[in-house]
């Protein structure tokens, strides 16, 4: 891999930045549920939220393929540290933060995704021989979820805080302020920015030159591109599926279902997401060996068929235990069809057109996930446990996503390799 310094520095500057942005992720949504009681609130605010970015996330495909990758994740970091900061210092001189800047928060890192991991794939698939995709998505995912482990363990002591006793020594830890917290954040992007400024590499994938059309025309180029690769578009849209139901329970759901169902703390929570990011790293390691044992498709179908047992499970029982084995075996699936669906789609879309491609992708997902984060927001979700019914619905959606796959699947599994 001749631009392996490159890639590491790309992996390391995301991680420095996810490992706060994975803390004030974990924070908002419990700070909502638990310390505001404004939990439909929330999922209300995350709906429109969401949809709003469906028209951001088309446009920022075609950004991704017209200005290098390095000067986007630069301009990221500096827009993210100033809205991280100014937030931040308003809460320490104001002695608070308004619910309303929160909100604000969350909206801008929803915002920030949309544009951040399809630039990190799209500069990964860069950078990287063909021969090396798998090995890199599984880096990528790996590096991430293990960043998740760090950053939900310090999660749990900062939104909690620690008052314990280990070994006759007393451990005490206040919780921090979510101020304090947005001002680690805030931190951390400058950092990463300062890392990515130092990558150099040379571009593994032959040179195109960039259109000079709007952003309508480019954005048209990567939805005509599709049509003729119906197929594609197929295994792009069904294989998102976890992923749209895994983000909607980890913002929305779990919070919701750890305090109306269960009937826990906030350090279940923030558990949970450790377990998941732990089975995420355990998938990254295991999953170009499941490779070589089976094609791509029939491994997306089994882990999404692992995932719909799962969200079945959550809706017919009301165990802290199940909830945390669960969250384990939701990290693997998840990033194990995240892996998977990313090298499948480098290896069948050139780069220069990865960014818009993704970003008809990404909107669809965006599309489909506020209709859910709208539906789940209605206060008969909010009532009881009937949460529960929200995982009966995603169970269910996951099942109808793999019927595509299994209907094409000798079409997809015969598609030849196409060149960068």
């Amino acid at each position: 891999m001749k631009n392996k310094k490159a890639l590491y520095a790309l992996l390391t500057a995301n991680a420095i930045s996810q490992f706060a942005q994975g803390i004030s992720m974990l924070a908002i949504p419990w700070y909502f549920a638990k310390q505001l009681g404004e939990a439909s609130f929330f999922a209300t605010f995350y709906a429109i939220a969401t949809f709003a970015t469906l028209f951001w996330g088309l446009y920022a495909g075609t950004l991704i393929d017209k200005f290098p990758r390095k000067n986007i994740f630069i301009g990221l970091c500096l827009v993210s540290f100033a809205v991280l900061a100014s937030v931040s210092g308003y809460g320490f001189i104001a002695g608070e933060v308004p619910m309303t800047l929160v909100a604000l928060v969350f909206c801008f890192t929803i915002f920030n995704y949309n544009i951040h991991y399809p630039t990190l794939y799209a500069f990964g698939q860069e950078i990287t021989e063909k021969e090396n995709y798998g090995k890199t998505n599984s880096l990528l995912e790996v590096i991430g979820q293990t960043t998740n482990v760090l950053s939900g363990a310090m999660a749990i002591v900062l939104i909690e805080g620690i008052n314990t006793s280990i070994l006759g020594y007393t451990i005490q830890i206040e919780a921090w302020s979510i101020q304090k917290i947005f001002a680690l954040d805030a931190s951390t992007y400058l950092l990463a920015m300062a890392l990515i400024k130092s990558i150099k590499y040379i571009p593994t994938v032959e040179k195109v030159a960039i259109s000079k059309e709007n952003a309508w025309v480019r954005l048209k180029e990567g939805v005509q591109f599709l049509k003729a690769n119906p197929l594609i578009f197929v295994f792009g849209n069904a294989s998102y599926t976890v992923f749209i139901f895994v983000l909607v329970s980890t913002h929305l759901l779990w919070p919701m279902y750890i305090d109306q169902h269960l009937h826990v703390d906030g350090d279940i929570y923030a558990t949970t997401k450790v377990l998941y990011a732990i089975g995420a790293v355990v998938s990254g390691f295991f999953i170009t060996k499941l490779l070589k044992r089976m094609n791509t498709i029939t491994a997306v179908i089994i882990l999404m068929s692992i995932a719909t047992l799962a969200f079945t499970l959550l809706s017919i029982s009301q165990n802290v235990l199940i909830l945390l084995g669960l969250g384990f075996f939701f990290g693997i699936t998840n990033a194990g069809v995240r892996i998977l669906r990313v090298t499948y789609l480098f290896n069948h879309i050139p780069n220069h057109i990865i960014g818009r491609s993704n970003s008809v992708f990404q909107s669809i997902n965006i599309f489909l996930r506020s209709a859910f984060i709208g539906l789940f927001s209605l206060a008969f979700f909010s009532e009881g446990s009937n949460i529960i019914w929200a995982f009966v619905i995603a169970a269910i959606a996951v099942v109808l996503s793999i019927i595509p796959l299994v209907i094409y699947y000798k079409k997809l599994t015969d598609r030849k390799i196409t060149s960068s």
